[in-house]
């Protein structure tokens, strides 16, 4: 069974930073790209950042492009978001996601875990 556990996430005033994780287990997740994704209140589940399995590959959406870097240890199974210069607009549930499954899908990805949530205050 496929399980993707999201944490890091809290309350950050703006322009301050977070560093997500989440922990993937029941596929082979070394050679599984992984990607975040994010929802707002009231919004869409969108896009945030793709990583191939050897880290050779990254994209992002274009509003967390020189502010947000995603990186994996697949040693531990592990993918990360690092967060900058965040803006209240930043402010989502942000999920990690792998190609196929079910739940809560964009494209190819779909997003299996609670989320962790992410909140940008003065």
């Amino acid at each position: 069974e496929v399980h993707l556990v999201e944490s890091g996430g809290g309350l950050v005033e703006p322009g301050g930073s977070l560093r997500l994780s989440c922990i993937g287990s029941g596929f082979p997740f070394s050679s599984t790209s992984m990607t975040w994704g994010r929802q707002a209140p009231g919004k869409e589940l969108e896009w945030v950042a793709t990583l191939g399995p050897l880290s050779h590959q990254t994209m992002y959406a274009d509003f967390a492009k020189g502010r947000f870097k995603i990186t994996r240890e697949n040693a531990k199974s592990t993918l990360f978001l690092e967060l900058n210069n965040l803006r209240t607009e930043d402010t989502a549930i942000y999920y990690c996601g792998k190609p196929g499954g079910t739940g809560r899908c964009r494209g190819a990805y779909c997003y299996e875990g609670q989320g962790t949530q992410v909140t940008v205050s003065s």
